[in-house]
Formats: C-alpha cells, sequence, structure tokens
C-alpha cells in the first residue's frame, strides 16, 4: 500500500460497516407495512443523516491522514 494507505483501512472499514447497518436498518423501515407513508420519510431521515455525517467524518479524516497529523492531541 502507498505511504499512508494502512492507516486508512480502519476508517474506511467502520465507515462501510456503520453505512451497511444503516441502509439494511433504512430497507426493513421501508417494508413495513403499518407505517404511513410520510412517518417513514421521517423516519428515514435519521439514518440518512448519520451516514452524511459518518462519510463527513471519513473525508475529514482521510485529510488528517494524508497530511501527517494523525493523531488529534496534536491540536492541544
Amino acid at each position: 500500500m502507498k505511504k499512508h494507505g494502512k492507516k486508512m483501512v480502519a476508517p474506511l472499514v467502520i465507515t462501510a460497516c456503520i453505512v451497511i447497518y444503516y441502509v439494511v436498518m433504512g430497507i426493513v423501515i421501508v417494508s413495513l407495512d403499518g407505517l404511513s407513508s410520510y412517518l417513514k420519510i421521517l423516519i428515514l431521515a435519521i439514518p440518512a443523516a448519520i451516514i452524511g455525517v459518518c462519510i463527513f467524518v471519513l473525508r475529514e479524516r482521510i485529510k488528517e491522514i494524508r497530511s501527517g497529523e494523525e493523531d488529534d492531541l496534536g491540536n492541544y
């Protein structure tokens, strides 16, 4: 792997697991019959927001790793 490739594997795997979990949870919510369409959309907004935040945090972490700032304690 490249210089920082090994350090990016764990954040990628964890983010992928979280995204897959929330996608499956969204599919289960959509498949429920007893909920109205509006309620399903409102309930799906929460997993969608969590997925968005996870991807944003992953991008920030990759930027940190590439810049050489691998430990956040260096900021304090």
